[in-house]
């Protein structure tokens, strides 16, 4: 799991997002081989959109 990857952000992702497990999955297994910010990595990999991506990042600067 990626240092960003707290389970707070995790369970915001599902609950909120409605990001299945298994995205979650591919997400963090593809940090491990290239380290970077997950919504990054969830948004490259098409498992977010853009507008989601902004909503996961602004909760995470209210957090």
């Amino acid at each position: 799991m990626t240092v960003n990857a707290t389970p707070n952000l995790l369970q915001f992702l599902q609950e909120e997002l409605a990001i299945s497990a298994a995205s979650l999955q591919v997400a963090l297994k593809h940090s491990e081989q290239d380290p970077g910010p997950l919504p990054m990595i969830l948004w490259q990999y098409g498992l977010v959109t853009l507008e989601q991506l902004e909503q996961i990042y602004d909760w995470m600067e209210a957090a």
